[in-house]
C-alpha cells in the first residue's frame, strides 16, 4: 500500500483518487470546496464529454447518469452567410457512433466525492499552499496536483514551445437554460462559427434541477461578443445571450427565446490564456511534485475537448502510478507520464489553437465540401471524440486536396 496525496477534486483529480483508492491504496484529497458548498455554487464547465472519455469512468465505476443524462447524439456545423441575410452558407450534420453526455459538474463532483469519502478516501476540505505541498510531499510517496489556480497553479511554469498564446484568446460565457425548443431530428452540439465575431455552440445537459441546454458564448476580444464586462445580473447575462443569438444566430434565436434561467448560478464569464505548462514542479524543500489536468493542460473551450482530456489524462496517469510498482516517483517517472499523455494531447491541443484562428481557404473547403458527402461530416463528427483522427489532412492544404479528391473518386 502506498501512500497519495490529489490536490483539487475535479474530474481528473477525483478520477485519480477513486482509482488508486479501488487499487487498495491510501489516498488523501485536498479540496476548498464541500460538495454541498460546489452543488450550491456557480456552474465550472460545459463538460460536454464524447465516448471514449466517458468510458473511463464507465471503468472506474462512477458513470452514475448516462441513463438519466440527455444525449448528445451528433455535432451540427453552421457558418452564416455573411451578407447579413440571416440565412446559412455552410450546414452540416453528422451522427456520433456513440452518444456524448454533458454532466453538471455541480451535480457530479458532489457525488464523486462522496463516493471517494465511501470507498475509504480521507476528503480534506482546506487550501493548499505551498507550505501544505511540503507536508504533503514529506509524508507520502507521490503529491499530484490537479489544480491550477491560486499558489499552487503557479508552481508549474509555462511552457512556452507548446503555448503559442500568451493571452486569452476568447471572452468566454455559459448560460445554463431551460425552455429552449429541442433540435430535430435528433440532438447534437450545435456549433456555429461567425467569422470575425466569435463562436456560439449548445448542447443538452443534466443540472441540479434536471436536463437543460447549456450555452457557450465564445467572442473574439474587442469585437461585438465580448460584452461581458458591464452585466450585472443573471437575468442581464440571459438578455445579454438572446441578444448575441438575435444579432447573429437568428435561427439559433428562434429555439432560443421563451428560454429562462435553471437557476441564478447557472451562468459564468470569464477569460484565460490557454496555456501548457511543464509537468514536475520543485518545492522550496528540493521534493517534487506531479501536475496534472488543467494545472498542466489548459485548453480553450472552443472545442469542447477540458473535460474529455481531463478523463484521458487521469487514465494514463492512474495506468501509469499502477504499473510503477513500489519504485520511487522521481523527477522521470513523472516527466514520463505527463509525455505518454502528450503523445495524445498534442493533436487536442494543436486542433483546438488552429481553431482560435481565422478558418484559411482550405478549412473552409472542407467544411463546405461536408454538407455534400456525408462521409466527411461523420469522420468530422466522430473526431471530437478522438482528435487525433483530424491530422494530417485538416493541418496542411495538399493532405486536405488529397483526402477531399479521395472522396470524390470514392
Amino acid at each position: 500500500m502506498r501512500k497519495f496525496t490529489i490536490i483539487g477534486g475535479g474530474q481528473s483529480g477525483l478520477m485519480v483518487a477513486i482509482g488508486l483508492v479501488k487499487a487498495g491504496h491510501r489516498v488523501r484529497v485536498v479540496q476548498n470546496r464541500t460538495g454541498e458548498e460546489i452543488a450550491s455554487g456557480k456552474v465550472l464547465s460545459s463538460q460536454c464529454m464524447f465516448s471514449n472519455a466517458v468510458q473511463h469512468e464507465r471503468d472506474l465505476g462512477i458513470d452514475f447518469w448516462s441513463d438519466e443524462c440527455p444525449p448528445v447524439q451528433g455535432i451540427n456545423f453552421i457558418v452564416p452567410n455573411p451578407d447579413g441575410s440571416g440565412t446559412k452558407l455552410i450546414d452540416w450534420t453528422g451522427k456520433l457512433d456513440r452518444h456524448a453526455y454533458a454532466v453538471d459538474q455541480r451535480v457530479k463532483m458532489p457525488r464523486w466525492l462522496d463516493e471517494f469519502v465511501k470507498l475509504g478516501g480521507e476528503l480534506v476540505i482546506a487550501d493548499a499552499g505551498v507550505e501544505e505541498l511540503e507536508s504533503y510531499a514529506a509524508e507520502d510517496d507521490l503529491v499530484v496536483v490537479a489544480s491550477g489556480k491560486g499558489e499552487v497553479g503557479r508552481l508549474f511554469a509555462r511552457d512556452a514551445e507548446k503555448s503559442p498564446y500568451d493571452k486569452p484568446q476568447r471572452a468566454l460565457a455559459l448560460t445554463y437554460v431551460t425552455g429552449m425548443t429541442p433540435r430535430q431530428p435528433h440532438s447534437a452540439v450545435e456549433f456555429n462559427l461567425i467569422p470575425g465575431v466569435g463562436e456560439y455552440f449548445v448542447f443538452p445537459s443534466l443540472t441540479t434541477t434536471g436536463p437543460c441546454e447549456i450555452m457557450v458564448l465564445e467572442g473574439i476580444p474587442g469585437g461585438p461578443m465580448d460584452c461581458w464586462a458591464e452585466v450585472k445580473s443573471p437575468e442581464e447575462h440571459l438578455e445579454k445571450s438572446l441578444w448575441i443569438l438575435k444579432t447573429f444566430l437568428p435561427w439559433e434565436y428562434e429555439r432560443s427565446k421563451d428560454c429562462q434561467l435553471t437557476d441564478p448560478n447557472g451562468i459564468l464569464a470569464g477569460r484565460f490564456a490557454p496555456t501548457v505548462r511543464h509537468p514536475v514542479a520543485t518545492l522550496p524543500s528540493g521534493r517534487q511534485v506531479l501536475g496534472l489536468g488543467d494545472a498542466v493542460c489548459l485548453n480553450d473551450p472552443i472545442t469542447g475537448q477540458g473535460s474529455n482530456n481531463a478523463s484521458k489524462a487521469a487514465a494514463v496517469y492512474l495506468k501509469r502510478i499502477l504499473d510503477h510498482g513500489d519504485r520511487p516517483f522521481d523527477r522521470d517517472f513523472m516527466q514520463g507520464t505527463f509525455d505518454a499523455y502528450w503523445d495524445y494531447a498534442q493533436w487536442v491541443v494543436r486542433w483546438t489553437n488552429m481553431m482560435l484562428q481565422p478558418p484559411p481557404p482550405f478549412i473552409l473547403e472542407i467544411m463546405g465540401t461536408a454538407c455534400a458527402e456525408p462521409r466527411l461530416a461523420h469522420r468530422m463528427a466522430n473526431g471530437f471524440d478522438d482528435p487525433r483522427d483530424f491530422f494530417p489532412w485538416f493541418a496542411d492544404p495538399g493532405e486536405a486536396s488529397a483526402y477531399l479528391s479521395s472522396l470524390k473518386a470514392a
